[in-house]
């Protein structure tokens, strides 16, 4: 009897997806038998794109094809008595790192979206009906498709080194469409799998560990890296001769399927709308099909990730979503305008202007990041010990974890310095200052340490809106100070501005450069505009936050009417976690510069001296203002409350203008640029492409501008 995979696909015709191979780089599946110590043949599949490990196994229509006949040759040959298991494995460092994506702009139908799903449901299914067991050996890097081949599996062991185990399909925009969303849940159970599936692809993309996939149950075996394959063998024959017991601990019950899987089901809902809204479709697109993976066949389970793949492969999220995931994994590794790094300047101490949470985290980052001495220096010593205090402290907490070993963390508790003597500022060769965010102050502390450092020393201000140029106007050598703006809190945050002056040169430009990289940050180039990119736009969104609630809106439905921009807060949450002090002078600064584009309220520096201002759910939300902000508020506050379209069309138009006028200013090269910003400095969604894409879909680049930022619009096919 045919097996239900064989029935849901003999009939399918794949043909239609030839014409999307052209530039595929096609990932082989070369087979060679091993004899096991027990006398039983294994035939071993190495997927091979013929590539080193900067580019990864993936899997395309032509890979999955060329799999398809060799995993058919092998059912043959098992069937002929010939072979007693089959085994599949990677190159060197890699299993397969997914789906090979570079094809998706040229679908043309949803029927076309649809076959990939199946194919790759074809192909990575057959693995469990060779008749003979399968063996997954996942040597290395496997996420995505990578993942679902084990899946499919019979049996998986995983390398102890591998670089990382992953779904990461929801951050995209589409769900695990090829077996993931159907069988993990019932490999590893419910709550596991909503944490690999939906969380953690929320969670900036992060990734698994193979211990961590090993205990969730996503493998049999874990193995170290000397000798993985060939105790991946010596294990699968103890597994084939029975002397080895593979137990599942995880793989849920009666009780998990009848009690526990609704709970958590409804309680991963609540979450979801709590954190991002209702905008995103792929985590409810996934949650869907974990929660249906309850009950049912693997095969009514497949039909499910066929239909829901290729509804979302076709939408404008997806679309918008491969236009941010180009972003972020080209450009932002080659970011335009910087100077060639063989100009920088090589940095052996760094020194840090001020000791207070700011400066303290950016101590605590260039040390951990570049290991070179790290000074800072405050005021008073109190204020250089509590600064001290705090960056030993968070290196304990690295260490408490298993981030940091003893000695590491020694090295770099040894490595930091404080004092209030800034002649010991002389042999440092990158500064950057941390203190009150006013013109007048930092002119005053680089003035002074000018006098310190060597000449060829660059200087760096983190103003977050402030002229850089005006800064160094009192410098003697202006040419060496760069903005270089970070964005709290310092560690997790990816992006730093670095900002250009007329005076700037290359070789301090290339430093900041080099720098950012060496912090592990994205740099993106901007011109010394007010507010730059990130702030300059969010200072639009949360100025039309204020306008509606000065006009009478209540907050919490101001928050609401924010929702469809997909941003991972409200605009006052926002402000909330950014500081109302922060916030009120960036719109200042923004009202000064623009004051017939931006909004600003004399209020937000009265609201910011209490000590609460807004109420929260258990979510974070903003709900409603403190008593206290509610009793500021009431005399400033007017009595004609606009709707939520309202609202809306205001920030939409607004963000397209001012989109439109950085272009023109050249604020930055491209609008790519801006978006890039916006993904990595204000948590952007990938489903919007950052903001240009998301504007141009909602027409708003139309109405506010007369044209749109990118030609034809980027849309999925459906759209």
């Amino acid at each position: 009897m045919a097996t239900p995979i064989t029935d849901q696909y003999a009939s399918v015709d794949f043909s239609p997806l030839d014409a999307f191979s052209a530039d595929e780089v096609i990932t082989h599946s070369p087979v060679r038998d091993v004899r096991l110590p027990s006398g039983r043949t294994l035939a071993l599949i190495t997927l091979d794109n013929g590539l080193d490990h900067r580019r990864p196994n993936t899997l395309g229509p032509a890979t999955l094809k060329e799999l398809h006949a060799t995993l058919s040759g092998l059912k043959e040959r098992a069937a002929a008595g010939e072979l007693d298991a089959v085994g599949i494995t990677g190159k060197q460092y890699i299993l397969a790192a997914g789906a090979d994506l570079s094809g998706i702009s040229k679908l043309d139908s949803k029927a076309t979206a649809k076959l990939i799903a199946q194919r790759g449901h074809q192909v990575l299914g057959m693995l469990g009906e060779l008749g003979v067991p399968s063996f997954a050996f996942v040597n290395g890097l496997a996420l995505g498709g990578g993942v679902e081949i084990a899946l499919n599996s019979t049996y998986r062991t995983v390398d102890a080194s591998a670089a990382a185990i992953a779904l990461p399909e929801v951050f995209l925009g589409i769900i695990p469409g090829w077996g993931g969303s159907t069988l993990l849940p019932n490999l590893i159970g419910i709550e596991n799998a909503l944490e690999v599936v939906i969380s953690n692809p929320l969670k900036q993309n992060r990734t698994l560990k193979p211990q961590k996939a090993f205990e969730y149950g996503m493998f049999d075996a874990i193995f170290p890296a000397a000798n993985y394959l060939e105790d991946s063998l010596l294990w699968a024959d103890g597994v084939l001769n029975g002397r080895v017991k593979v137990e599942r601990k995880n793989q849920p019950g009666k009780i998990e399927r009848t009690v526990k899987w609704p709970v958590a089901i409804k309680m991963a809902r609540g979450m979801l709308e709590s954190k991002i809204g209702t905008v995103p479709r792929s985590p409810y697109a996934a949650l869907a099909l974990l929660e249906a993976a309850r009950s049912g066949s693997i095969a009514e389970g497949f039909a499910r990730e066929d239909e829901t793949l290729s509804e979302l492969v076709t939408g404008d999220q997806f679309a918008a979503s491969m236009y941010g995931f180009d972003l972020v994994q080209k450009r932002a590794k080659r970011p335009v305008g910087a100077p060639d790094k063989a100009l920088a300047r090589k940095v052996t101490k760094v020194g840090v202007i001020g000791a207070g949470l700011m400066a303290s985290q950016f101590a605590l980052l260039f040390v951990r990041k570049l290991q070179v001495p790290v000074l800072i220096t405050d005021l008073d010593q109190a204020r250089v010990d509590k600064g001290l205090a705090y960056i030993n402290d968070e290196i304990g907490k690295l260490e408490a974890k298993g981030r940091l070993d003893g000695d590491s963390a020694n090295k770099l508790r040894g490595l930091v310095h404080g004092t209030t003597d800034k002649t010991e500022y002389a042999d440092c060769d990158f500064v950057i200052e941390a203190v009150f965010e006013e013109v007048g102050v930092k002119q005053q502390v680089f003035g002074e340490i000018e006098q310190i450092i060597a000449e060829d020393a660059i200087l760096a201000t983190n103003t977050s809106s402030l002229s850089v140029e005006e800064i160094g106007s009192k410098l003697a050598h202006p040419e060496r100070l760069v903005g270089f703006h970070f964005f709290n809190p310092v560690a997790v945050m990816p992006l730093i501005e670095i900002v250009k002056t007329s005076h700037t040169t290359d070789a301090a430009l290339s430093t900041a450069f080099v720098v950012a990289k060496g912090l592990g940050k994205n740099a993106v180039l901007t011109a010394d505009a007010p507010g730059f990119v990130v702030n300059r736009l969010l200072a639009k969104v949360m100025g039309e936050a204020a306008r509606a609630v000065y006009e009478g809106t209540p907050v919490d439905k101001v928050e609401k009417a924010f929702a469809p921009l997909g941003l991972p807060m409200g605009p006052f949450q926002l402000i909330d976690l950014v500081g109302w002090k922060v916030a009120a002078h960036v719109q200042d600064t923004m009202a000064h510069a623009f004051p017939d584009r931006f909004y600003a309220n004399e209020n937000f520096h009265a609201l910011a001296e209490l000590p609460e201002i807004v109420e929260k759910d258990k979510g974070g939300r903003v709900t409603g203002w403190t008593k206290q902000a509610e009793k500021l508020l009431k005399p400033a506050v007017g009595k004609t409350p606009v709707d939520d379209a309202t609202i809306l069309r205001r920030v939409q138009d607004g963000l397209a203008q001012e989109i439109r006028l950085m272009l023109d200013e050249k604020v930055v090269p491209e609008v790519e640029d801006i978006d890039l910003c916006l993904i990595f400095g204000a948590g952007w969604p990938l489903i919007d492409g950052g903001a240009s894409v998301y504007l141009d879909q909602q027409g708003a680049s139309e109405r506010a501008t007369g044209g749109t930022f990118h030609t034809p619009v980027i849309r999925g096919v459906a759209g």
